[in-house]
């Protein structure tokens, strides 16, 4: 069991304790436990299997300990189930839900007898919700949307999950005998923010042993359909893995095939008539004499015709007249085009990034200290860095007001000369304020070097009322950075109501620059709305939102959203060096501004 799947578990279980009213340390010790698995980096089944005393990791006490074991030795905790015993676990699912915490789930369950997500639609579209003292319209009006979001969202894990769930089955089948080569291939492959399921291919001696390789997996729950060369199982955690042993001669047809999206692949078949060829996961085959039809549904080997070379990527594209496309880029968004035209994006990379310049530290919400953050920076070869802690909106975090904006000031400058390989910026998170005024006097954000302004409240505002908001903090003369724009969190909070367009225009006009938030559970912007960025010449900076060092690292999901948006170093600023960077903001952050945008 890996350490998300027992953050899983111990969640449900502290959940369920709160909607049991439990006693109150007693769910803060899950709570405390969860904190610590999310921050440890190595796989606590490993010091389980070393026998480490677990009891040494922070908030682990003896009886956390003895669940963990039991956790990776049995897969199961045998408490959850008491639990789900005296309390329905499909109230978990509700607390999930937009508009509804473990009070609130409680308080449905008792006064209208909801137990599921099922019931509490039925409730809701009833009106009886509404009807409950604490509730009202608005809040059963949240509760239906967040059951359409859950709906959408709940079959699909995000990308960041599955890089976690992965590498021990990986790591498994690459040690089987005879298997020569893996490849990790669709949606997963184009780096999507969330992913469906998992499509592996194998080059392998033996299929049947490829297959029971598969199976025997620890991880696995149950076997969808196993024999020839698929199989198919579903892991404890619910993620579909379908594993395809392909023959040498195929393997670039079927790594494109599985790789493209339904758009890209449809386009790659049409491309492939027009020469007189046929592709498919088997191939690419000529079909001599035979004229352009309909033939796009059709898929095998065709019986006439020669096989045209094809056992990597390369030569598939190739055979089609086609530069190799990038993974990010198979999704039918021009790129057939751009290959013609010899003009595929040189696409940004990881190693482009100068520096990071939304963090967090012990001043507000941050884990470590402001100059841990500093040297964790120093050590990944950052030019530069700014410490972006939360403003004083933000109570629930001692967010920090002037004063102590300005003791923060005087310790970047201690830690400064300690460190002059390192560039410190001072930086902000401001809060939006609910009338779209920022959350930091104009004389304190006329001595910061990043201001980054966030939504972190009232997400539920109609459309105009939070579009107005936006825009008049984007009007504002020292916005510079447009942090986490549409507020998301995957698979638990949709995007705030608003247009985003007109948002990107306003961002245009006023060069202030949206960001890329790289935390896995955000990726936001979204990678449409990167590219209508690109399209309208607004800057872009790719950043962490790091609450720790290890944060740091989730640089490369950013990177990624930014590649399927076709952004090169030149579309980000923080590929730039650091007078650079600053020229770039200061483009943002200094134009005139005396009145909202028109559109």
């Amino acid at each position: 069991m890996e350490n998300i799947e027992i953050v899983r578990v111990l969640d449900e279980v502290a959940d369920l304790l709160e909607i049991q009213q439990a006693n109150p340390f007693r769910i803060r010790a899950y709570r405390n436990a969860v904190r610590t698995i999310n921050a440890h980096a190595s796989p606590l089944r490993k010091l389980v299997e070393q026998g480490a005393d677990l009891t040494e990791l922070p908030s682990i006490g003896k009886g956390m300990a003895e669940n963990i074991r039991e956790l990776v030795e049995s897969g199961r905790l045998a408490m959850l189930d008491e639990l789900a015993a005296e309390i329905p676990p499909g109230l978990v699912d509700l607390v999930r839900l937009s508009g509804v915490g473990p009070k609130k789930a409680r308080k449905l369950w008792d006064e209208l007898g909801v137990e599921s997500i099922e019931d509490l639609e039925e409730v809701a579209k009833e009106g009886r919700v509404a009807e409950l003292p604490g509730f009202g319209l608005k809040t059963q009006d949240l509760i239906l949307r967040g059951i359409r979001n859950y709906r959408t969202n709940t079959a699909r894990f995000r990308l960041g999950e599955v890089d976690e769930l992965l590498p021990p089955l990986i790591e498994h089948l690459r040690a089987t005998p005879g298997i020569t080569r893996l490849e990790v291939a669709g949606s997963y492959r184009r780096r999507k923010e969330t992913v469906g399921d998992i499509d592996i291919l194998v080059l392998a001696e033996d299929a049947h042993a490829a297959s029971d390789a598969l199976v025997g997996f620890s991880g696995v729950e149950s076997v969808i359909g196993a024999g020839g060369t698929k199989t198919s199982i579903r892991l404890r955690s619910g993620l579909q893995v379908d594993l395809r042993v392909v023959p040498a001669e195929s393997w670039g047809a079927a790594l494109v095939y599985f790789t493209g999206s339904k758009e890209h692949n449809i386009r790659l078949r049409r491309r492939a008539l027009d020469r007189k060829l046929r592709v498919s996961e088997y191939g690419v085959f000529e079909i001599p004499g035979e004229s352009v039809g309909d033939r796009l549904g059709e898929r095998g080997v065709a019986s006439e015709g020669a096989m045209v070379p094809g056992a990597s990527e390369e030569a598939v594209y190739r055979a089609l007249d086609l530069a190799w496309i990038p993974p990010e880029l198979r999704t039918d968004r021009g790129e057939f085009t751009a290959s013609d035209a010899g003009a595929l994006p040189d696409l940004v990379e990881r190693s482009d990034l100068r520096g990071d310049v939304h963090m967090h530290s012990t001043w507000s919400d941050g884990r470590v200290s402001l100059e841990a953050m500093v040297t964790a920076c120093a050590a990944r070869g950052y030019e530069y860095m700014a410490i972006t802690d939360h403003s004083k909106a933000l109570a629930m975090v001692e967010g920090l007001d002037a004063a102590k904006l300005r003791r923060q000031w005087e310790e970047i400058e201690q830690v400064q000369a300690t460190h002059p390989e390192i560039r410190i910026l001072r930086g902000m998170e401001v809060d939006i304020l609910r009338d779209g005024s920022l959350d930091l006097e104009d004389e304190m954000l006329e001595g910061l070097d990043v201001v980054i302004i966030s939504v972190h409240s009232f997400f539920g505002l109609e459309r105009a009322q939070q579009t107005a908001r936006v825009l008049k903090a984007l009007s504002h003369p020292r916005s510079m950075i447009f942090g986490h724009p549409t507020g998301r969190i995957l698979n638990r909070r949709g995007p705030i109501d608003v247009d985003i367009d007109d948002i990107l225009h306003a961002c245009a006009e006023f060069r202030v620059a949206v960001e890329v938030n790289s935390h896995p559970n955000r990726l936001d912007l979204k990678d449409t709305h990167l590219w209508r960025a690109r399209e309208l010449g607004v800057p872009v900076v790719v950043t962490t939102d790091a609450h720790r060092p290890d944060e740091l690292d989730l640089a490369r999901y950013g990177i990624e959203q930014a590649r399927r948006a076709w952004l090169t170093p030149e579309h980000i600023l923080n590929t730039r060096g650091v007078d650079g960077f600053l020229a770039g903001l200061a483009d943002a952050g200094y134009g005139s501004r005396t009145k909202v945008p028109s559109r």
